[in-house]
């Protein structure tokens, strides 16, 4: 299995954190491949250029197609293949998504879309772009084109959100929501509905999903799941736990141990 990252151009690293690409060649001993995905607070532009997955489980109904978008979510989903395949995408800031797509993030979480059901003719056309790519440095230089086009004509609205919401997710300094509140000269009230609006959930509910993503990057460290859970801001073992569960669908020591769905990326 391959995963690697490209860097945006310096016009969007404000907005998109990266793209990444996953490719993975399925042996003769290996008739498919399952991929979970978990909860994140930030949202994901995924191309299927190399095969496609299908949906496992489907609870929402929503038609993500086999490439499309994910926006911030509190759940997880799995899909299957049973053919080699390539993987391209974005990693984008919520509070990115008024600006390349000119819609609240307060109104999408939890949503996903394949991408002509979402922009209908430009998401046809730049989803055939994707595919006809020669490499993934031309499709990230597609991509970019494209984002870079609508941030133009939707620029950020509120610096102080995104900064907010970027606090959260790269400073641990801050444990609570009035913590982050004062840190802001806002009113806890105020804060958690400006918050919301750019961020998708409240400031309790996205530092629960930064949290675990900080949990998850300790993956290949030999630390005890007591110490990741204490250096990551949990109260204690039971909400480590409890939060893992919920947005995985894993124990903790069964997501660690390099048997779950979903984690073979993180071993390469």
């Amino acid at each position: 299995m391959r995963y690697f990252t490209i860097q945006p151009p310096a016009e969007l690293k404000p907005y998109v954190r990266f793209y990444w690409v996953l490719e993975h060649e399925l042996g003769a001993d290996e008739p498919s491949y399952i991929y979970r995905s978990i909860a994140d607070g930030c949202t994901e532009m995924v191309f299927h250029y190399r095969s496609a997955f299908d949906e496992l489980d489907n609870k929402t109904g929503q038609n993500a197609g086999p490439s499309g978008i994910q926006f911030q979510t509190t759940q997880y989903r799995r899909f299957i293949t049973t053919e080699s395949f390539g993987i391209f995408g974005a990693y984008i800031y919520p509070f990115a998504v008024p600006c390349f797509f000119n819609i609240a993030s307060s109104q999408t979480s939890n949503l996903a879309f394949d991408f002509d059901t979402f922009l209908s003719r430009p998401g046809r056309e730049l989803e055939e772009r994707i595919m006809l790519a020669a490499d993934n440095n031309k499709r990230a230089e597609v991509l970019s084109a494209f984002l870079i086009a609508r941030l133009r004509k939707n620029g950020l609205k509120d610096e102080r959100m995104a900064i907010a919401i970027r606090d959260v997710i790269h400073n641990k300094q801050y444990r609570t929501v009035a913590q982050l509140a004062n840190a802001y000269n806002l009113s806890e009230r105020h804060f958690d509905r400006k918050f919301k609006e750019y961020a998708g959930f409240s400031p309790k509910t996205y530092m629960r999903l930064t949290r675990l993503q900080d949990a998850l990057r300790q993956y290949n460290t030999d630390k005890t799941l007591t110490r990741i859970a204490m250096e990551c801001g949990y109260y204690d073992q039971s909400h480590f736990i409890h939060d893992v569960k919920e947005f995985t669908g894993y124990h903790p020591g069964f997501y660690f141990s390099g048997k779950a769905e979903g984690t073979e990326y993180r071993n390469t």
